[in-house]
């Protein structure tokens, strides 16, 4: 099997994640990087990997099957299309635009030109994440009910030495609520409303530092995501999952903790994430809170959410699959998202869609 020719625009944290699972796959090969940094350029230079200041000079000059943009959000469009114009498939991180009008702009130039787009919403790729969406699917837990997901952590005060990290728009709604939104949609299905409320109490920055969201979807489910980065508690995706200690490795590493972070719940069970715990009344007489809860694990294979995301791109590369997450439904996370803003911001109940 060919392996595809990968270039990266953007040489930040994420962009160094891509690095270093294209290196480890054997479907993908670096081939060039571009960043404006002298870090950047220097750290690509020191591991004999072309580097470019302008990202536009290595699109010309290089043989490229596909690019990852890993640029600051607001150069996600623009990057984006000069791939497309090239005809050259784009693994665009999340979110896939800063505002719901340039992501479509992007969308429609793809289509036109029957280019490929792949959204980093990287959860979608999980083991974990997929045998709870196919359980559900399945009618593991019978009729979806509710779901309660939660990220609270406590950031750390260096975290905040980048000044657009206290500006608005670097807060945990566009940084990891997104990520949630994204997650809640994959198994849940599309939503119809949301209500929505935020504070920056703790801090005081300019951008809030907890958020609560309900959500209510087509099915007649109803969900609940509670955000925060100054809250002290185990309950996130990345501290539950270790995701972030594969992505980067050790030098970042984060302490792990062994709980849950999100409960889906139906009329027949209720299952985790990322833990994969199955609870349910099977066997007993009258189901109910008088009668004994089962508790099981569910199975789901082992693997690196980053390296199947790589080798997924590969395949939307040569054509053998679609994107898991296309643009457009990009464009729809990025929307729940915003609306969550305009939500917390005028007290209102914002409808996405009515069917």
């Amino acid at each position: 099997m060919a392996s595809e020719r990968i270039g990266i625009v953007g040489l930040g944290t994420i962009g160094k994640a891509h690095w270093k699972v294209i290196r480890e796959s054997s479907e993908t090969t670096l081939v060039a990087i571009s960043d404006p940094t002298p870090s950047a350029l220097e750290f690509a230079r020191a591991e004999a990997v072309p580097a470019y200041a302008d990202y536009r000079d290595m699109l010309e000059k290089e043989k490229l099957d596909g690019v990852v943009v890993a640029v600051p959000n607001a150069q996600h469009v623009p990057v984006s299309l000069a791939c497309i114009e090239r005809g050259i498939p784009v693994l665009v991180e999340k979110p896939v635009a800063d505002e719901v009008e340039a992501a479509r702009e992007m969308c429609r130039a793809a289509e036109a030109r029957n280019v490929p787009v792949l959204v980093g919403h990287h959860r979608r790729h999980s083991t974990a994440v997929q045998r709870v969406r196919q359980a559900i699917r399945d009618g593991l837990i019978g009729r979806p009910v509710t779901a309660t997901v939660m990220y609270n952590q406590l950031k750390t005060a260096s975290y905040f030495d980048l000044d657009w990290r206290r500006q608005a728009g670097g807060g945990p709604i566009l940084i990891n609520l997104i990520h949630e939104i994204d997650l809640i949609r994959f198994i849940f299905g599309e939503i119809r409303s949301l209500q929505a409320l935020s504070s920056n109490a703790v801090r005081g920055f300019a951008v809030e530092d907890t958020a609560a969201v309900l959500l209510q979807f087509h099915s007649g489910a109803i969900a609940t995501i509670s955000v925060s980065d100054t809250a002290v508690t185990p309950f996130s995706w990345d501290l539950a999952s270790g995701e972030f200690d594969l992505m980067l490795g050790t030098s970042d590493r984060m302490k792990r903790q062994k709980v849950s972070s999100h409960v889906f719940a139906g009329t027949e069970g209720s299952v985790t994430l990322p833990t994969l715990q199955y609870y349910n009344y099977h066997g007993t007489v009258e189901p109910g809170w008088r009668s004994d809860l089962n508790a099981e694990t569910l199975m789901a294979e082992s693997g690196d959410t980053y390296v199947r995301q790589i080798e997924h791109f590969a395949r939307v590369i040569r054509r053998e699959e679609a994107p898991l997450v296309s643009g457009l439904d990009g464009v729809r996370t990025l929307q729940a998202t915003l609306a969550v803003k305009d939500a917390a911001a005028s007290g209102r109940t914002i409808v996405l869609s009515e069917q």
